[in-house]
């Protein structure tokens, strides 16, 4: 029997799991709120208030020994999609920074390999978000000094998709799908015969979402900088982290929006469909990517969950493939798999 932790920090919550081969033995998810997010300026600084969350959950479930502890991958060097061990290069990119984003997810690895030095096991990343699978043209940005980067969430939407291929009875390379992943951040994919070819950067492209400003008007950004009425720190919270909703609405929590729609708030209201809108507009976008030959639009993510965003986004993009919508995230079960794959030698554990 392998005794696997599986952890995935979020932009609002820490979910973890613990699992005995491929039973789930419990599974919850801490919810972060945005008073306690906001005294931290950097995602690093949150490791010690997410690592003491964990340890917690591990103590309550009565968790002595692992044979892996496995993450929720990062934004580090673009790598191919597999299992990396957790290794003192991975460790020290992270704390140094070397690496192609700010993320929370990055607290993840650090969290992983603390546990298995006082647990036991192998620490473990799969499916990181900074999986490289774009074609020439996808890198080219408009400036040669800027090229646009691969980061998605990756874990999810390949295992989304493989789910949409069982559905079909086809094999994932045998599709062409768009699949839009919602969360604190926004990651709107197409997948062409199961590579992710091109991608909006969750972090600085794209719509914007509950947490982040995605694309802005360039000239005006630059304008905005060079003010001199705000910081650098100022400026890159607006951007990540007090951005989107939470910039217009003070909230990062859709069920809380929703409910200001429901009893009357239409500048809410306003709000909530401009980012409908946005998502629908980049999976049109990216529709073109695959000559509009798309066998499925997929929603995913949390933010699936909300019903009036759902219905708006397949309201504009519903003439060019079938949509269909799979609520929250597969990461803890993919994360479990891939480690057990690894565990028992059905897939390598490749080296960082």
């Amino acid at each position: 029997m392998y005794r696997i932790f599986v952890i995935n920090p979020g932009s609002t919550s820490t979910k973890v799991a613990y699992y005995e081969d491929d039973r789930k033995v419990r599974e919850t998810s801490i919810t972060h709120p945005a008073e306690e997010l906001s005294k931290y300026s950097r995602a690093i600084e949150q490791l010690a208030m997410r690592k003491n969350v964990v340890l917690e959950f591990m103590q309550s479930t009565g968790i002595t020994k692992l044979d892996a502890a496995i993450s929720r991958g990062g934004p580090l060097k673009p790598l191919k999609s597999g299992v990396y061990r957790i290794n003192e290069s991975m460790l020290t990119d992270i704390r140094e920074g070397r690496v192609r984003a700010e993320h929370i997810s990055l607290v993840g690895p650090l969290i992983a390999y603390e546990l298995t030095q006082k647990f036991g096991g192998i620490p473990m990343v799969a499916d990181p978000i900074s999986v490289d699978e774009f074609e020439p043209l996808a890198r080219i940005s408009g400036i040669p000094e800027i090229e646009r980067q691969a980061l998605q969430h990756t874990l999810n939407i390949k295992a989304v998709a493989r789910k949409v291929a069982a559905k079909l009875g086809k094999k994932l390379d045998e599709l062409n799908l768009v699949v839009t992943h919602i969360g604190g951040g926004i990651s709107v994919c197409p997948l062409k015969k199961g590579k992710i070819v091109d991608t909006n950067n969750a972090v600085e492209e794209g719509p914007f979402s509950p947490e982040r400003s995605g694309g802005l008007p360039v000239t005006t950004l630059v304008k905005l900088c060079f003010s001199g009425k705000y910081s650098y720190e100022w400026l890159r919270r607006r951007l990540v982290g007090n951005g989107g909703l939470m910039a217009y609405l003070g909230t990062n929590d859709l069920r809380e929006v929703d409910r200001r729609i429901e009893a009357g708030d239409d500048y809410a209201r306003l709000i909530l469909e401009a980012m409908a809108y946005q998502i629908a507009k980049e999976i049109g976008a990216m529709s073109t990517v695959l000559y509009g030959d798309v066998d499925r639009i997929v929603l995913t993510g949390g933010g699936a969950r909300c019903e009036r965003l759902v219905n708006w986004i397949i309201q504009r993009v519903k003439f060019i493939a079938p949509v269909e919508v799979y609520p929250g995230e597969d990461e803890i079960s993919a994360l479990a798999s891939a480690a057990l794959r690894a565990l028992r030698g059905e897939e390598p554990i490749l080296e960082y």
